[in-house]
């Protein structure tokens, strides 16, 4: 889906004030926890430093937020969407995860075709709250069937990498052939979460190579 950008003016565009300093300044929520312990959502912990720099809705979808890009270059990449996926930041190492408010706006695009299958117009037009909320209860309902609590609303979770792999992505594609070796379906399951929280936590221990 295709978001419109921020109109010139608004609190996106660019200043002198959005200018990423010379390193990812701490926050609380990079305080390394317990190796062993089961997992949070950081209820009570604050957003990272770079999500203050800005407040109010934007037109951006969640990744074109610029606060976002801003902490991609820091070395921080959004969790996976993947439902399969809807437990990770809960277990994801808490030096390595952080979060921002979610001010995103999420677009449902509509494109209509001629007779001949030819784009005749596009539309785009935010998603209402219902809808939202509809997404929202899915993810819910899978974390019921985990026994986990529900995520804290209106955040957008970022992960760093963990152990030997460069990037996230590599990182998830380990806890993938993990689970086919050991005939794990790949779905949000007790099974598939109790994998990758042990994955996790021998990643975590075995640090570079």
């Amino acid at each position: 889906m295709t978001g419109s950008w921020d109109a010139p003016g608004s609190r996106d565009a660019p200043g002198p004030w959005d200018a990423p300093g010379p390193s990812d300044a701490p926050g609380s929520q990079d305080a390394p926890g317990p190796r062993d312990a089961p997992g949070s959502w950081d209820e009570d912990g604050p957003p990272h430093p770079l999500a203050l720099r800005r407040t109010g809705r934007s037109e951006q979808e969640p990744d074109r937020l610029p606060e976002v890009r801003e902490l991609e270059a820091l070395g921080w990449e959004p969790a996976p969407e993947e439902l399969a996926w809807v437990f990770l930041p809960y277990v994801w190492p808490p030096a390595d995860r952080t979060w921002i408010p979610d001010r995103s706006t999420h677009w449902a695009v509509d494109t209509r075709l001629d007779g001949h299958g030819h784009v005749t117009g596009v539309e785009a037009t935010p998603l209402a709250e219902a809808e939202l909320h509809d997404l929202d209860r899915e993810t819910e309902e899978l974390l019921d069937a985990l026994t986990l609590p529900h995520r804290p609303p209106g955040r957008l979770w970022l992960l760093r990498p963990v152990g030997p792999y460069p990037a996230v992505g590599a990182v998830l594609d380990h806890l993938r052939s993990v689970a086919r070796e050991r005939g794990v379906e790949f779905r949000a399951s007790p099974e598939l979460l109790s994998l990758t929280r042990a994955e996790l936590a021998t990643l975590t221990d075995s640090g570079p190579p």
